[in-house]
């Protein structure tokens, strides 16, 4: 009786390990497309199916966050008068005329008690980029295009997207198809690297 429930332990775990330890293949893919992400500015007029826009907010969704509190909130803006708008707004969108799709990453600047979460700026970056990983995954292009810190420029965003007081817009992503002649740019530089000290 021992011996099956041995067995029956060592199965369990062998199944866990299975399941919880990545392939080769799995951290290649990874990693290739974390290397193939790009900054594309250049779109088709080709819609983004709302199964894709999902894919990606549920990616956003995925980061990591302080103390679990997900202050990411989502403004998703895919009709042609209103993209074209938006970039009338933000003097480094222009793009916005062009792409058929465009997420706007906010994050919710208090706590739950009220005060002021010092951490959303961070927590919804790491959101941006998982977008922006999700997006390359699906063949999609997107560009990371800079609201937050521009007070006048988040303030104008704010009051055309109508967010409440205690959200704030950190950027606006133009999303679409591309032809595939924007490349991602080899950004490795070793003589960034300290180790143990400056």
């Amino acid at each position: 009786m021992k011996l099956k429930s041995l067995l029956v332990a060592l199965a369990a775990l062998t199944l866990m390990n299975a399941c919880t330890t990545p392939t080769t293949n799995t951290v290649d893919a990874v990693l290739e497309n974390i290397h193939a992400r790009k900054s594309v500015r250049q779109f088709t007029d080709e819609p983004v199916s709302q199964e894709h826009i999902e894919t990606m907010l549920k990616a956003a969704m995925a980061a990591p966050t302080a103390v679990n509190y997900q202050p990411w909130r989502f403004v998703v803006v895919n009709e042609r008068a209103q993209l074209d708008a938006m970039a009338e707004v933000l003097p480094f969108a222009k793009m916005l005329k062009q792409a058929p799709l465009a997420i706007v990453v906010c994050g919710e600047t208090t706590w739950f008690d009220g005060n002021e979460n010092p951490f959303w700026q961070q927590d919804c970056s790491a959101a941006t980029q998982n977008l922006l990983l999700a997006a390359e995954a699906l063949g999609l292009g997107a560009v990371w295009t800079g609201v937050y810190p521009d007070l006048q420029r988040a303030r104008e965003l704010s009051d055309f997207l109508g967010l409440p007081g205690n959200v704030q817009p950190l950027c606006a992503i133009p999303i679409g198809h591309h032809d595939g002649t924007t490349q991602p740019k080899d950004k490795w530089k070793p003589e960034n690297i300290h180790y143990g000290k400056w």
